[in-house]
């Protein structure tokens, strides 16, 4: 044993010096990038031999930088995952400075009405990339009223004739410039649509007369991006093929460590769910073996779906009752095994018709399964989300507001229901299950939280939940304290896209202004314009009418001014004449140094997602 633990200790040592070396790890860093860019650069004219110097660019690029270059019109491409896709300014790299000029690829010199498809954001850029000091930001708006200048910053520059609202919109359109931009340095009455990354040393800000044209010219112009600085490497001073021998030395002693590392690494997260199993043994779900999986899926023959963490199965019980069987996926997470422990942890111990059911569940040292009561109508979106599923057939407004009014109680339950508050943090409509009478079933509980019911505020040592439902207050500390107001907030979100049977945020809107749903639909619904959705006829509008009151409730910035979700039931029971209009719900603050500071510490966990497609996948942001 001993002799075990000394073999162990030298691997150990001979990692550390081989592959976790400071300098060593950052050069090779910068020499892929350098290598990767240089050949690029000579091959952009002819892209004959695309990155011919890199044996296979796009893994090499794609696993150590999250980046890809390729060429296109005789343009080099730097696409960034998270980012987006720009074009490289030709010379513009400086390996002395260790940075490169890049252009939005949506921006036209010639055309001042085309603007960057890619919004600025700070969170999205991971080491060793970083935006130059030089950077502001560039913020598009619309506004209700006309602004008029004044010698006071932020300066507006009105985007007209270039860019121009519809006529029945009543908007002005406007750039926002000025150093140091915050939140609150725009008007209450403007809508908040793109931030822009931009370089503008060139502008003076000050004059009163600068034109959206300057702007714009600016903007084609781009902007400067840097990597992080680790010493100045030459491509002839380093050598790989010195690396590549320091490492076959060690090559097999890696291996040996590798495996070692890896079953413990798994029998240690094995043991940590049997622990929870051991302690929690009163749970109703039964526990079935790999083999019974195998049969019930009849060797995993039907499969529903997939998502980023499971697949699942169709199956039967010898009872001959239908059942979904999810198959976890492994994991190199550090919280892999929780997603488990959360599901059996909540649903395990809870009964209530619109909560899912946790059949049983299946624990080995490789396999982990799921076994839920089958729900042959899938998940919401593909009744609210039209668009999306062309085939699906549309809902009515009675029976939309029944499952409205069931999701909310599902809710209700978790929060005040049992013996413990139970969070959810996801609550959105892929998540809402329907049974074959349209009963809905709140589901996914992988970012659940358990918490004593006397618990008003909550404290996470990770941000949970979904891109767009996700309550303000876990992004940013400032707006309030973390509690069951945050799963209200998500109700609220999902109210209105079952309203506009759409999503909330739409890229592709005809109009700028319904790009953000909530903000366009509460400005019509202030105005007592008429409220046109699908489907809809004069029966329905009272229950269209009270949904969107309910979720703009639901949906304002500071928790404080939500309902309970107990009180969200007795307006959904209640008149519509006895609500009042809320405030204007407040959108996401584009940028809050706040939340600049927490994303340096923090570790992004997520599926890829296009351009076009809104990310839906769950995250969970974690201190390291």
């Amino acid at each position: 044993m001993a002799q075990v633990h000394l073999f162990v200790v030298f691997l150990s040592f001979l990692l550390v010096y081989l592959f976790f070396n400071q300098n060593v790890r950052e050069k090779i860093r910068v020499f892929y990038f350098t290598s990767c860019l240089d050949t690029t650069l000579k091959d952009t004219r002819s892209c004959k031999h695309r990155l011919s110097n890199c044996r296979n660019p796009s893994m090499i690029c794609n696993s150590v930088l999250s980046f890809q270059l390729s060429c296109e019109n005789n343009r080099t491409v730097f696409y960034y995952s998270g980012l987006g896709k720009y074009f490289l300014v030709e010379n513009s790299i400086n390996y002395i400075s260790q940075s490169f000029h890049v252009v939005d690829s949506g921006v036209q010199k010639d055309n001042c009405s085309t603007l960057p498809l890619y919004s600025f954001s700070y969170d999205t850029i991971a080491l060793p990339f970083h935006y130059s000091v030089d950077t502001v930001v560039v913020v598009f708006v619309s506004c209700k009223n006309p602004i008029l200048k004044t010698k006071n910053p932020p300066l507006y520059v009105d985007t007209s004739p270039c860019i121009t609202a519809a006529k029945d919109d009543y908007l002005y359109n406007y750039v926002v410039v000025g150093k140091n931009l915050v939140v609150s340095d725009i008007e209450e009455t403007c809508t908040v649509h793109k931030i822009f990354p931009a370089d503008l040393r060139a502008l003076d800000i000050g004059r009163e007369n600068v034109s959206f044209q300057e702007i714009h010219n600016l903007l084609a112009n781009g902007f400067e991006f840097r990597w992080t600085n680790a010493g100045r490497v030459s491509r002839h001073s380093f050598s790989l093929i010195a690396i590549a021998g320091r490492s076959v030395a060690g090559i097999i002693f890696l291996f040996a460590f590798l495996v070692y590392k890896w079953h413990r690494r798994h029998l240690s997260k094995y043991d940590t769910i049997e622990e929870f199993l051991q302690k929690n043994n009163n749970l109703m779900p039964i526990r079935y073996s790999y083999k019974e999986i195998k049969t019930m899926t009849n060797n995993f023959k039907d499969k529903l779906g997939e998502g980023g963490y499971a697949v699942v199965y169709k199956g039967k019980l010898r009872s001959d009752n239908l059942v979904a069987v999810k198959m976890l996926k492994k994991s190199k997470a550090k919280n892999d095994g929780q997603a488990f422990i959360n599901e059996v942890g909540t649903i395990g111990r809870i009964h209530h018709v619109n909560v899912v059911r946790l059949v049983g569940f299946c624990i080995t040292t490789s396999k982990r399964a799921l076994v839920y009561d089958y729900m042959p109508n899938g998940s919401l979106d593909k009744f609210i989300f039209s668009s999306e599923h062309p085939n699906g057939e549309p809902l009515s407004w009675k029976k939309t507001f029944d499952i409205a009014m069931g999701v909310a109680r599902g809710i209700e339950y978790l929060h005040q229901g049992c013996n413990m508050q139970i969070l959810h943090f996801d609550i959105k409509p892929h998540n809402i299950l329907l049974d074959e009478h349209f009963i809905p079933k709140v589901s996914d509980f992988g970012l659940a939280k358990l918490y004593p019911l006397h618990n008003s505020v909550v404290c996470l040592t990770a941000i949970r939940g979904t891109i767009g439902y996700m309550a303000p207050e876990l992004l940013f500390k400032k707006i309030g304290a973390i509690s069951y107001k945050a799963d209200v907030y998500s109700f609220g979100m999902l109210l209105l896209e079952m309203v506009g049977r759409r999503r909330n945020l739409n890229a592709r809107a005809e109009h700028s202004s319904q790009i953000y749903y909530p903000s366009w639909m509460y400005d019509k619904f202030d105005l007592g314009e008429d409220i046109k959705v699908e489907n809809m006829t004069e029966d329905d509008t009272g229950i269209v009418k009270k949904l969107i009151v309910i979720a703009f409730w639901c949906i304002q910035m500071t928790p404080a001014d939500r309902p309970s979700m107990r009180e969200v039931l007795e307006m959904l029971e209640g008149d519509f004449e006895a609500l009042q209009l809320p405030p204007k719900p407040l959108l996401y603050p584009p940028y809050s140094p706040t939340l600049a500071q927490r994303s340096s510490h923090y570790t992004t966990f997520y599926e890829d997602s296009t351009e076009t497609e809104p990310l839906r996948d769950s995250i969970a942001l974690e201190i390291e």
